[in-house]
């Protein structure tokens, strides 16, 4: 076989390509030759921090992987988890940050995409979304430009796909301004025989491209766009081309297409094609079976017919997937791809020997090991240093309480990190699908699973039995302490599905930090896996997949760093999950968890009140928020609590308002002996939960939580009369805080 030919310049163009001069004789000394110009950009896209984790991957080993629950760890394009009864659920959360800022819609809406065909890769229909976002300040006309453009996008795709939104997580603050986080989790359930996986099995199994045809939108998007940091000039329309373009239709027949292959078992292996396109795809697939492949690159249906190889193999065009498929079985696949209006060509296939061969126009122009691309980017030993946040050593904990707590909690309670997400979350359908138990506004969405095994797809689910899924992060939190502020995160994602009644068992992560290349920000990063694997590894929950997004950062502004944490929980009877609104006046609130601990470091209070990020985050015991977990599960399944709600952003106040407005009902609450009434209203330290239930039922509450080494006590009433009353301290109308709560965002954004 002739050697495709070198590429002109070959040096000069892999600089150009992002390629350094030793990663460039790296790749000479891998293939004995002077790359051609198709291998150098193969080379480029795959060993890019986005496809390589080069980074990143010497800590990413230290995340805990393993667990009784676990089908399915990091590796593949999502994890799977054993949910009982024959079923599996796969999830994963990956970021759209760098498409979003350049195209706002389309970079949300492809994002969306993207991970709805990474969770249908694994052989499940999606049926849920959730969506933590960050932008800079709401009173700047660009972010406000950044939200209308991304929650569009967001709504336009999966409103016309057919997958539920279900929650999701809204943050400001002015790091984010020229680096919007847009994080996606998806969640798809599957009968746990239907496990599809992207590996490739014997030679002369025929490559088949489903899906849409290939163009030039979208060449380099996630792989080139996440690889590197913005410059003042960011949103320049020259880069509008590296951001892919989506058509949810074509994914919704896409969807219903591949979950027909996989119940008639039709293919032995299937990937989808995101970033880096169809080289991701078949070099992935081909070396973790240590085989190779052969494409005809002529055979590729193209919008255009102009496109060089390498702009067909790094395209990033969207709902295409790449099927293996036993020869004789390719006439079926291609009938049932027919059936659902979706292309489907044979391009290639599967080999021995473990070389990745692409022919265009009659002649070979890329020949390279497969395992070269997928797994040969050098690492890189990135120089550390330590970050210490130059406020983090102030005393935040001295700050006298408000002159005015009147005035003081409006402030809070109107927060755009506080008040409510409605606007947002009402331009989503949460409801398709028939699954949505809870959605928007719980602490975490609750989803019924038989919805998801319908359409007879088989599956043994249990009427009833549903899953909680929540993401959390903190990055002021972070950005003070890293490895805290982490444990913290993956702390609240647990507490949320706990609250729910469903057990932690499981966690996914999309780690958003600024360019790697500066020392500073690799030890935020070392610190927060460092929070990620502790915290995992106490609650139970190990990481089954996930995403690093590096260089999130505009100039010399690097974001805050951002782990934001998706935890599932499971749990056998969805009709027993409470909710967070107070149920009845007369029903006794406890306050479960833990006491107020000191402590105002990194909170909301801080920040809106006296304009001060400063302080350490509080302190958690892990031990402790276990056993609040299994308290939580426990008091569910035994119908002893009424309603559930956690402590966090905005303090004890926010909490207890979120509850009383959905039946518009007051609380009378009883101070906390000790805490200064700031500390107390607007603290928020950790593992505390306001519970809500019957009188006669708190004796058996209180037994549970002896029995489980809980802390508890009283904390006060519910009231038909729709006010909080905070001791002698703060008595709140519940039309004034629920004006300030719901109309917060809206005002921040100036919608009204």
């Amino acid at each position: 076989m002739t050697a495709p030919a070198a590429a002109p310049h070959g040096p000069a163009l892999a600089g150009e390509l992002g390629l350094t001069a030793d990663e460039y004789e790296r790749i000479v000394g891998t293939l004995g030759r002077a790359p051609s110009t198709a291998e150098l950009a193969t080379y480029s896209v795959m060993w890019s921090e986005h496809c390589s984790y080069k980074s990143s991957k010497r800590y990413l080993a230290r995340l805990p992987t393993r667990g009784p629950h676990i089908l399915v760890g990091p590796g593949e394009n999502a994890g799977v988890v054993d949910v009982g009864g024959g079923t599996a659920v796969t999830f994963k959360i990956e970021s759209h940050n760098h498409p979003s800022f350049v195209e706002p819609f389309q970079g949300a809406a492809t994002g969306v995409g993207g991970i709805i065909r990474d969770i249908l890769a694994m052989g499940a229909r999606p049926v849920a979304l959730l969506d933590p976002l960050r932008f800079g300040d709401p009173g700047d006309p660009r972010t406000r430009r950044l939200v209308d453009g991304v929650v569009r996008g967001i709504g336009h795709y999966g409103n016309s796909v057919g997958v539920a939104t279900v929650g999701g997580e809204l943050a400001f603050d002015a790091s984010y301004g020229g680096n919007p986080l847009v994080n996606v989790l998806c969640l798809g359930v599957l009968p746990r025989t239907r496990l599809q996986l992207a590996r490739a099995e014997r030679a002369g199994d025929v490559a088949v491209l489903v899906g849409q045809r290939t163009g030039r939108d979208g060449i380099g998007g996630a792989s080139v766009l996440a690889s590197a940091e913005f410059g003042d000039a960011a949103a320049d329309a020259s880069k509008r081309p590296n951001v892919q373009v989506g058509d949810p239709f074509a994914g919704k027949s896409l969807i219903e297409c591949c979950l027909q292959l996989y119940a008639e078992d039709l293919l032995s292996g299937i990937q989808d094609m995101g970033a880096a396109g169809i080289v991701c795809s078949t070099a992935e697939m081909a070396s973790r079976a240590g085989l190779g492949m052969t494409v005809d690159l002529d055979a590729v249906p193209l919008r255009e017919a102009s496109m060089d190889a390498w702009e067909i193999l790094c395209s990033e065009s969207q709902e295409r997937m790449l099927a293996l498929v036993a020869r004789d079985g390719v006439p079926r696949v291609l009938q049932v791809c027919a059936r659902w209006g979706v292309d489907a060509t044979p391009i290639g296939e599967v080999t021995d020997g473990g070389r990745l061969v692409f022919r265009y126009r009659g002649r070979v122009v890329h020949d390279v090991p497969a395992a070269s691309l997928a797994d040969g980017a050098p690492s890189c030993d990135r120089h550390v240093v330590d970050w210490v946040h130059p406020a983090a050593g102030q005393d935040a904990e001295a700050v006298p309480p408000p002159a005015d707590v009147r005035a003081a909690a409006l402030a809070v309670l109107s927060s755009p990190n506080v008040a409510s997400a409605r606007w947002v979350w009402e331009q989503y359908d949460s409801l398709v699908g028939h699954g949505t138990v809870v959605g928007p506004g719980g602490d975490a969405a609750v989803l019924r699973l038989a919805d998801g095994l319908s359409h007879g797809e088989g599956g043994q689910a249990g009427e009833f039995r549903g899953v909680a899924v929540s993401t959390d992060g903190n990055g002021r939190w972070c950005a003070l302490d890293p490895r805290e502020g982490t444990k913290l995160a993956v702390a609240e994602a647990a507490r949320n599905v706990a609250c729910a009644g469903a057990a932690p068992v499981a966690a996914t992560n999309c780690l958003n930090f600024g360019s790697p290349e500066r020392p500073p920000v690799m030890g935020q990063f070392r610190d927060a896996v460092e929070g990620l694997a502790v915290a995992c590894e106490a609650l139970g929950t190990p990481v089954t997949g996930g995403n690093v997004s590096f260089y999130n950062q505009t100039g010399h502004t690097a974001v805050q760093p951002t782990p934001v944490v998706g935890v599932l929980g499971v749990v056998d009877d969805v009709r027993a999950c409470p909710g967070p609104a107070f149920v009845a006046p007369g029903d006794a609130l406890l306050m479960v968890g833990a006491p107020t601990r000191p402590g105002l470091g990194g909170s909301e209070y801080l920040q809106r009140v006296h304009g001060r990020v400063a302080g350490r985050p509080p302190r958690i015991d892990l031990d402790e928020e276990r056993r609040l977990h299994g308290l939580l599960c426990a008091a569910a399944a035994g119908g002893v609590l009424r309603s559930a709600h956690d402590v966090a952003v905005g303090g004890l106040l926010a909490t207890v308002v979120e509850s009383c407005l959905p039946r518009e009902l007051g609380a009378r609450l009883v101070p906390e002996d000790g805490v200064a009434v700031h500390q107390w209203l607007f603290g928020e330290s950790p593992t505390r939960v306001v519970c809500s239930a019957a009188p006669d039922a708190v004796p058996v509450l209180s037994a549970l939580c002896d029995g489980h080494g809980v802390f508890h006590r009283r904390l006060g009433i519910v009231t038909a009369m729709p006010r909080v009353e905070a001791g002698g301290s703060l008595t709140l109308g519940l039309d004034e805080a629920g004006h300030a709560h719901r109309s917060g965002l809206s005002e921040a954004l100036e919608l009204t």
